[in-house]
């Protein structure tokens, strides 16, 4: 997995001035999300791969921990629920999907992946 270093930081919230500053982070963060997220998808792999049973991709026990420890670390940060809850949701639903791919791939036969 390639790192990505990130455009230096230039502003805050606080000392942004113009759109282009604030577009400028906006963009570096971005950026940093893509890495992230392309981190946590590649343990869908490996969810996809540890798992012995498909009916176990989806759990809903552990969507709604996963959903209420995102939601007890919003106040820490600052971060609305109001948006940090529709996003999780809407990440977890892609990630279920990307896993449930990941885990038909895995066992379909040799001669069927290519």
């Amino acid at each position: 997995m390639t790192t990505y270093v990130s455009d230096p930081r230039r502003n805050t919230s606080q000392s942004a001035t113009s759109m282009p500053e604030v577009r400028y982070e906006i963009d570096r963060i971005d950026r940093l999300l893509v890495e992230i997220l392309a981190e946590r998808q590649s343990f869908m792999d490996a969810a996809a791969r540890i798992k012995g049973d498909r009916a176990v991709v989806h759990d809903r026990a552990r969507i709604e921990d996963v959903v209420a420890k995102v939601k007890a670390e919003c106040p820490k940060h600052g971060l609305s629920p109001a948006i940090a809850e529709p996003v999780w949701r809407t990440l977890i639903d892609r990630c279920i999907a990307y896993e449930f791919e990941s885990y038909d791939a895995l066992r379909r036969p040799a001669d069927a992946r290519s």
